[in-house]
C-alpha cells in the first residue's frame, strides 16, 4: 500500500499547494475603485454564466447516472452495487469543482494582474501566472485523488472508466458552453467596436467588453481546465486497463506505474512554478522562455524521476518502459514547440499573415489557414513516431504510458495556458479603467505571450487527446474482447461503414459549434449596435452602456447551443454498439480520431495566427492600429475566434468522450445482439 499511499500523498500536496498559491495571490492589491468595480462585473458575471450551465447539466446527469447504474451496473455486470454509477457522478463532480475553483481565482487574479503591472512587469507575471498554477495543480490533484481513491475501493476498471465519463461529460458541455459564449461576445463587440465603431479593444464605450472578459474566464480557464481534467485521469484509466484487464490486481506493478507516474509529475510541476521569473524590460522572446524554463525543467525531473520510480517497483523490462515515457514527453514538447512556430508573430507563418492583410481580409483569411493546414505536419509525424515505439516496446500499454508521460507535467503546462486569460483581463481592465500607457503595454507584452501559451496549450490538449483516445480505444477493445477475435478488421463492411461515419462526426461536430457562435455572436452585434444607436451620447462617453444584457444574451445563446453537440457525443457511440456492434464502433472510434486530430489541430493553429497576426499589426507594423490593414487583420481574428476556443479544443473531449463512453457501456455491446444481425 505504501506505493498508494505516496501516489495520495502527492494529490494532497498538489491541493495544498494550490491553497498555499490561492490564498498568497489574494493579498496581493486589487487596485483602485473603479479597478475593483469592473472586477466585480466580471466576477458577478462569471459566476452567474457557471452556475447557470451546472444548472443546466444537473438532470442530465442523473439521467445518465440512473441509465448506467441500471445497463451496466445491475445488467450487463450483474452487481448489486451501482459503482459505475457512482463513479460517473464522482467524475462529473470533481471536473466541475476544479472548472469552478480555477474561474473563481482567474477572475480574482486578472484584476490583480492589472494592478501588479502598475509596479513592473515581473510582478504582474507572477500573479497571472499564480492564477493559473492554482488552476493547473486543482486539477491534477482531484484528478489523481478521484482516480486513485475509486481504483483502491472498487479495484475493477470498468467501474473506474465511470470517472472518466463523468469529466468528460462536464468537460464537453463546459467548453462547447463556454467557448461559445466567449467566441459571442468577442466577435460581437469586436465587430461592431473596432470595425464598425473605430474604438479600441476593451473599451469601456463598448456594451459587450465585459461579456467580452466573462467568456475569457468561463471558455479560457473553466473549459480548458475541465478539458485536459478529462484528458488526465482518461490517460491514467487506460494505462490501468490496458495493463492487466478488467480486474488488475490492486499491487499489480503495471497498475501502480502510471499512478506513481503522475505523482511524481505533480511534484517535479510544483517545483517547476517556481522557475517562471522574468526581468522588468522583457522582450516577447524573453518572457517566452520565463515560462518554457519552468515547464522544461518539470519535464526533466519528470524523466529522472519515472526512472526512479520503475527501479523502485523493479519491473521487468524497464527500459522499455521508461523509453515510451520519455517519448511521450518529448512528443508533448515538440508539439507544443511546432504550435507556438505557427501562431508566434515571432515567426515567418504569423508574419506573412500579417503580411497579407495588406491587400484585405480575403488573403488573410487564405493564408491562415493554410498555415493551420500547414501546422498539422510536425505533431502528426510526433505523434505516429510516439505510436510506433511505443507500440514496439510494450503494444498499446506503451501507447497509454506515452500518453501519462504526455500529461505529467500538467500541472504547469495547464498554468501557462490559464495564465493566458487573465493577462487578456487585465488588459481590458486596464484599458476600462484609464490607466497610464505603459501599464497598458505590460498587459498587452503578457497578453501576446498568453495567446501563444493559450496555442501552445492547445496544441499539447490536442496531442494528449489522440494518445489517450488511441489508449481508450485499445481499452475498449480489450473489454469488448475484441483481442479475442483478432482485433479490429477495417475491410469489414460494417466497420468500413462505422470509419466513414466517425471520420464525418468532427465536421458536424465543427459544424455545429461553429453555427451556434454565428448565431449568438448576431445577437450581440445587433445588441452593441442598437445601444450604440439608442443610447445618447454613449460613443461620446458622456453615457454608460448596459453591460448586463450582452452577458444575459451571450448566456442564453451559449446554454440554448451547447445541447445538441454534447448529446452527439454521447449517443452516437452507444448508437453505434448496438446497431452495427463493438468492432464498427472501434472503427467509428478510429475514423473520428483520424480526422477530428486535423482539424483540431488546423483550427487551433489558424486561429492563433490570425490572433497574433492582429497584435503584429497592432505594434505599429503594416499601417499598424485604425489601418486598412489593421480591419482586416481584426476580420481575420474574429474567424479565428471560434476556430480556436470553441470548436477546435471541443473536438480534443468529442474524441475522448466518444472513447470513454465506448469504454464505460464495453460490458452492455458484449451481452447485447447488434440489430443489424437481426436485419
Amino acid at each position: 500500500m505504501l506505493p498508494l499511499i505516496l501516489v495520495l500523498a502527492s494529490g494532497g500536496i498538489a491541493l495544498l499547494f494550490a491553497i498555499f498559491t490561492a490564498i498568497r495571490l489574494l493579498r496581493v492589491d486589487s487596485g483602485n475603485q473603479r479597478m475593483r468595480e469592473i472586477g466585480d462585473a466580471i466576477k458577478a458575471g462569471a459566476a452567474a454564466f457557471l452556475k447557470r450551465e451546472y444548472l443546466t447539466l444537473l438532470p442530465f446527469v442523473i439521467i445518465v447516472a440512473v441509465l448506467i447504474g441500471v445497463l451496466i451496473d445491475f445488467y450487463a455486470l450483474g452487481s448489486s452495487t451501482p459503482g459505475t454509477a457512482i463513479s460517473y457522478v464522482a467524475g462529473a463532480i470533481c471536473s466541475a469543482v476544479a472548472g469552478f475553483i480555477g474561474m473563481n481565482i482567474a477572475v480574482r487574479a486578472n484584476v490583480r494582474t492589472a494592478a501588479s503591472a502598475m509596479h513592473g512587469l515581473n510582478p504582474a507575471l507572477r500573479v497571472a501566472f499564480s492564477s493559473g498554477s492554482v488552476m493547473g495543480l486543482t486539477v491534477v490533484g482531484m484528478g489523481l485523488i478521484g482516480v486513485t481513491v475509486l481504483w483502491i475501493i472498487f479495484q475493477n476498471t470498468s467501474i473506474i472508466a465511470g470517472f472518466g465519463f463523468g469529466a468528460s461529460s462536464i468537460a464537453l458541455f463546459a467548453r462547447v458552453g463556454g467557448g461559445i459564449f466567449t467566441k459571442a461576445a468577442d466577435v460581437g463587440s469586436d465587430l461592431v467596436g473596432k470595425v464598425e465603431a473605430g474604438i479600441p479593444e476593451d473599451d469601456p464605450r463598448n456594451p459587450g467588453v465585459i461579456a467580452d472578459n466573462v467568456g475569457d474566464n468561463v471558455g479560457d480557464v473553466a473549459g480548458m481546465g475541465a478539458d485536459l481534467f478529462e484528458s488526465y485521469v482518461g490517460s491514467i484509466i487506460s494505462a490501468i486497463a490496458l495493463a492487466a484487464g478488467s480486474m488488475a490486481l490492486i499491487s499489480s506493478k503495471e497498475a501502480l506505474l502510471p499512478l506513481m507516474l503522475a505523482g511524481a509529475g505533480i511534484i517535479a510541476s510544483i517545483l517547476g512554478t517556481f522557475l517562471v521569473r522574468s526581468s522588468e524590460n522583457a522582450t516577447f522572446g524573453q518572457l517566452l522562455w520565463a515560462l518554457r524554463k519552468g515547464i522544461f525543467a518539470s519535464a526533466i525531473l519528470v524523466a529522472i524521476f519515472a526512472g526512479g520510480i520503475i527501479y523502485y517497483l523493479d519491473m521487468s523490462d524497464g527500459l522499455s518502459l521508461f523509453i515510451c515515457i520519455i517519448t511521450g514527453l518529448i512528443a508533448g514538447t515538440i508539439i507544443g514547440t511546432a504550435t507556438e512556430y505557427y501562431t508566434s508573430y515571432e515567426y515567418k507563418p504569423t508574419k506573412n499573415v500579417a503580411e497579407n492583410a495588406q491587400t484585405g481580409a480575403a488573403t488573410v483569411i487564405i493564408s491562415g489557414f493554410a498555415t493551420g493546414m500547414m501546422s498539422t505536419l510536425i505533431p502528426v509525424i510526433a505523434i505516429g513516431a510516439t505510436i510506433l515505439i511505443a507500440y514496439e516496446l510494450k503494444e498499446f500499454y506503451g501507447i497509454a504510458l506515452a500518453g501519462v508521460g504526455l500529461l505529467s507535467t500538467l500541472g504547469i503546462t495547464l498554468a501557462t495556458d490559464a495564465y493566458g486569460p487573465v493577462a487578456d483581463n487585465a488588459g481590458g481592465i486596464a484599458e476600462q479603467a484609464q490607466l497610464a500607457p505603459e501599464v497598458r503595454q505590460r498587459t498587452d507584452a503578457l497578453d501576446a505571450l498568453g495567446n501563444t501559451t493559450a496555442a501552445t496549450g492547445k496544441g499539447f490538449a490536442i496531442g494528449s487527446a489522440a494518445l489517450t483516445s488511441l489508449a481508450l480505444l485499445a481499452a475498449f477493445a480489450q473489454a469488448a474482447g475484441l483481442f479475442d477475435d483478432g482485433g479490429i478488421n477495417i475491410l469489414k463492411h460494417t466497420t468500413l461503414a462505422g470509419l466513414l461515419i466517425g471520420a464525418m462526426l468532427p465536421f458536424i461536430f465543427s459544424a455545429l459549434t461553429m453555427n451556434a457562435v454565428g448565431r449568438a455572436a448576431f445577437a450581440v452585434v445587433n445588441e452593441v449596435r442598437r445601444q450604440f444607436r439608442e443610447i445618447e451620447g454613449l460613443l461620446d462617453g458622456e453615457a454608460t452602456p448596459d453591460y448586463e444584457r450582452c452577458v444575459d444574451i451571450s448566456t442564453r445563446g451559449a446554454l440554448k447551443e451547447m445541447i445538441i453537440p454534447g448529446l452527439l457525443a454521447v449517443i452516437m457511440p452507444i448508437a453505434m454498439g448496438l446497431i452495427l456492434g463493438a468492432e464498427a464502433l472501434g472503427g467509428m472510434l478510429i475514423g473520428s480520431v483520424a480526422s477530428g486530430f486535423m482539424i483540431a489541430i488546423t483550427m487551433a493553429s489558424a486561429g492563433g495566427s490570425w490572433d497574433n497576426a492582429k497584435k503584429y499589426v497592432e505594434l505599429g507594423h503594416y499601417g499598424g492600429k485604425g489601418s486598412d490593414s489593421h480591419k482586416a487583420a481584426v476580420e481575420g481574428d474574429v474567424v479565428g475566434d471560434p476556430f480556436k476556443d470553441t470548436s477546435g479544443p471541443s473536438l480534443n473531449i468529442l474524441l475522448k468522450l466518444m472513447a470513454i463512453v465506448s469504454l464505460v457501456f464495453a460490458p452492455v455491446f458484449t451481452v447485447v445482439t447488434p440489430i443489424i444481425l437481426y436485419i
